[in-house]
């Protein structure tokens, strides 16, 4: 197994699953508790165009997937609650966003290029990054992980109680904005492991998990952690030493996430019984005004 390292492939895969892993734990969290995980999809399914769009432009499909993902970002923060009770709309605007990548990836097969990079994005080509990939991926990462850092309190308060926050002079819409925009960055580095399709396996399942055996906000955070990283980690080992079958990387990982989140309902009931928000979240509303 040591000896794989030796591959750059394999360090860089490696490298940017790890990054991905920890980086969809902290935001898969939120995205649960604000209730938001259609969004992570929609992102996704938008960013597909971007990133085909760049791969028709001879430019990182990573950085197309990026340019187009935070644009999304920003009108749905916008929107604000103007968004809610417009499914026809959106189902719409994602179906167009899916056609655009659909017609960019038919430009880029018939140019003469390999085709498979559109395979990739769809549903991952993690054995396929680059060293300037990962090095994306860990500036945003890092970059993605300070501002949650800096707005943890107030965006946990503004994330389980939003009238009481905004009444309290937490500025939720603007958390809102900001969130949806780290969402969209986080969505986009997904793209790298899971592809589109797949994108939900490492933003939701981790944190999802985690939820079911613990409601402590820290604790949660750290085990969904953990959780990203053994179905990255435990997924790249079962594709590089092999079960057997040559089988992708993106299965192996939503897999293990699907068996473990099942496994997590009935450990989670045999929990004894407690309140579900109130107290894990107490000292969080004591927050005022945090931004200003």
């Amino acid at each position: 197994m040591l000896a794989l390292f030796q591959q750059e492939f394999v360090r860089n895969a490696f490298l940017a699953g790890t990054i991905v892993a920890v980086v969809t734990a902290v935001i898969g969290y939120f995205v649960i508790l604000r209730a938001q995980a259609f969004a992570g999809e929609a992102l996704a399914d938008i960013g597909f165009a971007g990133a085909t769009g760049a791969a028709v432009l001879g430019i990182s499909s990573l950085l197309g997937m990026f340019f187009l993902a935070l644009l999304a970002a920003l009108g749905m923060g916008a929107l604000g609650t103007r968004i809610r009770g417009r499914d026809v709309e959106i189902g719409m605007v994602l179906s167009f966003a899916l056609g655009l990548g659909a017609l960019f990836l038919s430009i880029y097969s018939q140019s003469g290029t390999n085709a498979s990079a559109g395979v990739g994005i769809l549903f991952g080509s993690i054995l396929s990054v680059t060293l300037v990939n990962v090095l994306i991926s860990l500036a945003s990462g890092i970059a993605t992980l300070l501002v949650i850092a800096f707005l943890f309190r107030p965006l946990l308060f503004a994330s389980v109680d939003p009238e009481v926050a905004e009444a309290r002079g937490v500025p939720v819409r603007l958390l809102s904005i900001i969130f949806l925009v780290l969402l969209g960055i986080t969505t986009a580095e997904t793209v790298l492991v899971v592809g589109v399709l797949l994108v939900l396996a490492l933003l939701i399942a981790p944190a999802a998990t985690a939820m079911h055996l613990t409601r402590r906000p820290l604790t949660s955070i750290s085990l969904a952690v953990a959780l990203g990283l053994i179905f990255t980690w435990g997924g790249l080992i079962l594709a590089f030493v092999g079960t057997g079958r040559n089988l992708p990387v993106s299965f192996y990982i939503t897999t293990l996430a699907a068996l473990s989140y099942f496994i997590s309902i009935p450990l989670g009931r045999l929990r004894s019984p407690r309140p579900e928000m109130e107290q894990p979240y107490s000292s969080c509303k004591q927050v005022s005004a945090p931004l200003h």
